[in-house]
């Protein structure tokens, strides 16, 4: 007879890659060599794009707006492994699928090549990694399934944020951030009883004035803030609504962080002095801040989680 601690340490051998074998096994040749041939697809075309995908990793390690890129392709990994029980199995071709993903490939890839000497860097590198991960998707489509993308479809939409956000996006997103900012910060200012005279962006505090430029916009912390929603909303929350509410939830949040950041920067150059302006907290505070905004958005998370059960 088989003793206690013989069972246990067969039961500690049986380990997620145990299981993941076992999983495998039980998939029918059709659907093992579907899904190799999706992995070759991927490696091949990630083979193919080696160049413009390299470029693209320096050029978010050199950016503060888009330096998540490299993270996000792990993130999707990560969400397909742990949804791995709950997709279907292996349906027929998507042909239709296919081409429309094949035709965006060829229509980003052709403006890239019409525009290259008037394109930035970034707006370039935007297409191409637009280019690349609608070949990926196609292949996903021809040798998957509609079937099978449809039930991994956040997973697979999300690499979408390696696309970097064009120039004029970013640019009308740093006024809108802005303005929007000033006039938290106005209302702040009000509300401390602080002695104020506001023109657009620019704040007469008593002793200094300050300007809210497009640097301080907080548009890197917003945007990183939206993934993040993005993600906790699709791993701890079912009814579409209570997403919604967490993902829209992230705008107003922003918008008030970036204008208590300003507040507080404001209060510091009048309250101790002038030289606050070039302190830590204004020039490398960004990362408190956003922490700071986590936890609205987690105790917003945990109610909505709570009214789900």
């Amino acid at each position: 007879m088989e003793s206690k601690h013989d069972a246990a340490l067969a039961s500690r051998d049986v380990g997620p890659h145990t299981v993941a074998w076992s999983a495998w096994r039980e998939l029918s040749r059709s659907e093992r060599r579907r899904i190799g041939a999706c992995i070759g697809w991927v490696v091949v075309a990630t083979l193919a794009f080696i160049q413009p995908l390299t470029r693209l990793m320096l050029h978010a390690a050199q950016s503060e707006l888009h330096s998540y890129i490299p993270l996000v392709p792990c993130v999707s990994i990560y969400l397909l492994y742990i949804q791995r029980r709950t997709l279907v199995a292996v349906h027929r071709h998507s042909i239709g699928g296919a081409a429309i993903l094949g035709g965006i490939t060829v229509a980003a890839l052709a403006a890239w090549i019409e525009w290259r000497g008037s394109l930035s860097v970034n707006d370039g590198l935007a297409l191409v990694a637009l280019a690349y991960l609608s070949i990926v998707a196609a292949g996903g489509f021809l040798l998957l399934g509609w079937k099978w993308m449809a039930a991994a479809a956040f997973p697979v939409a999300f690499p979408i944020f390696m696309v970097p956000l064009p120039d004029a996006a970013v640019k009308w997103l740093e006024t809108a951030l802005v303005l929007a900012s000033a006039d938290v910060a106005a209302l702040l200012f009000q509300m401390t009883g602080t002695p104020l005279l506001r023109d657009g962006t620019i704040f007469r505090l008593p002793g200094i004035v300050l300007r809210v430029a497009e640097e301080c916009s907080g548009i890197h912390s917003s945007w990183v803030l939206l993934i993040t929603s993005l993600v906790a909303s699709h791993l701890f929350l079912k009814s579409p609504w209570q997403r919604i509410v967490l993902v829209a939830f992230v705008i107003p949040l922003g918008i008030i962080r970036n204008g208590f950041r300003i507040l507080v920067i404001g209060l510091l150059c009048v309250h101790v002095g002038p030289q606050m302006i070039d302190s830590i907290i204004h020039r490398r505070g960004g990362p408190l801040f956003f922490a700071l905004s986590l936890a609205p958005l987690f105790l917003l998370l945990a109610l909505l989680r709570r009214q789900e059960r």
